[in-house]
């Protein structure tokens, strides 16, 4: 007997219209007996074919959609489309050997993630269909690209949901260091020890955004991580750089990564940003930029007013900071805050600390990170620019 899904009466349309989830209360019915991971057929109610893809009963998304024909998932498949979404990077980064490869969703392969650092791949497997075809995935990737190694870093909590443990490996090679260069700034891939898969590429363009305001300029980083936006405005020649992190290990990279680029002079500092900008603001310190991008604070729907009033805290700490005429670069990549509630939040944290605030720029993720208009859970990252007076 076939192994399908049937769906209750007009819960097609979503799909229809481009979206690639199901959600366990859209079913009507189910054929078969298909296990988690297994690829399946999804039908509207009148039994009209609208595609294959990977199943769940244990998860909220039950079906991920594959593919709109009747096909099968096989290594030609994943061949041709991480090699459709190999031909887009290279259009989008000609020169380059880093960038994002495979991005769910977006680049329509469901619950994969693949970061490319030069000759090495990492990768994530946010979906029980996508992690039991791991093998297969490897097979594909040693045969395109010949990688000297593939890394998993399947350490994401959202593999919780699809009852998926976290772990990391290497799955084919040896691991080596390896240098990448994003616009002549360069950084030591930390594959199995840097956060998401290695380092943040999808702040790319927006670390090189930041430049054209940082000449000169007292610039302070906050959750610096590896330091990307520090070392950028270093090398624009700001002033001076003062870069924290809560976490050791995300400084010892950033000195690293400072010493490699021959910028000396980034002060970094280890501590708690939410401690430290209400002590620098009784110091009476000031800056002429302040860069905020911390880690997501909303894991699902029901944290977000927490995580709002998180954002509006930092914020306003770091306005408190920001000399008049002064910049304010923000950030959040937290899927379930929307652009509207992040602007609101920022500009609350205006009418707070008695400032106002001009929009010079508003920006998304690195275009190697593409969104589907059809699916709006594949926009996470809000980047925002603004002139503070």
């Amino acid at each position: 007997m076939k192994k399908q899904i049937i769906l209750r009466k007009n819960e097609e349309h979503r799909v229809l219209a481009g979206h690639q989830w199901v959600f366990s209360n859209e079913i009507k019915s189910i054929n078969g007996t298909p296990e988690a991971g297994d690829v399946i057929e999804l039908l509207r109610h009148d039994e009209k074919l609208l595609g294959v893809g990977f199943y769940n009963p244990h998860s909220l998304i039950a079906f991920r959609l594959l593919s709109r024909e009747l096909e099968t998932i096989t290594f030609e498949f994943f061949e041709r489309r991480i090699t459709q979404a190999l031909q887009l990077r290279k259009r989008l980064y000609p020169d380059e050997e880093t960038f994002r490869l495979v991005h769910g969703e977006a680049d329509y392969l469901p619950g994969l993630v693949i970061d490319k650092y030069n000759e090495y791949l990492s990768l994530q497997t946010l979906a029980v269909g996508m992690d039991r075809r791991t093998t297969l995935i490897c097979d594909v990737l040693e045969s395109i690209f010949h990688p000297k190694a593939i890394v998993e870093r399947n350490e994401s909590p959202l593999r919780s949901l699809e009852q998926l443990p976290q772990k990391k490996g290497v799955l084919r090679g040896t691991i080596g260091q390896t240098i990448i260069s994003e616009y002549g700034v360069k950084f030591k891939a930390a594959l199995m020890e840097g956060q998401k898969t290695g380092l943040f590429l999808d702040q790319r363009e927006n670390r090189r955004a930041i430049q054209r305001y940082v000449k000169g300029a007292a610039v302070l980083d906050c959750f610096c991580n590896d330091g990307g936006f520090a070392l950028y405005a270093a090398l624009a020649g700001a002033g001076s750089v003062l870069a924290f992190d809560s976490s050791e290990t995300a400084i010892a990279n950033a000195k690293v990564n400072a010493t490699i680029n021959e910028v000396p002079e980034i002060q970094f500092e280890t501590c708690d940003v939410f401690d430290k900008l209400p002590e620098l603001d009784k110091t009476g310190r000031r800056f002429d930029v302040v860069i905020l991008d911390p880690p997501s604070f909303s894991r699902n729907k029901k944290t977000v007013a927490t995580a709002l009033k998180g954002y509006r805290e930092i914020n306003a700490g770091a306005l408190r900071l920001i000399g008049p005429g002064g910049i304010l670069v923000t950030a959040s990549c937290s899927h379930h805050i929307t652009d509207q509630s992040f602007v609101e939040t920022i500009e609350a944290s205006a009418r707070q600390t008695h400032r106002t605030l001009q929009l010079l720029e508003w920006r998304g993720a690195a275009p190697d990170h593409p969104t589907l208009p059809a699916m709006p859970e594949t926009a996470y990252l809000k980047f925002g620019i603004f002139a503070v007076r």
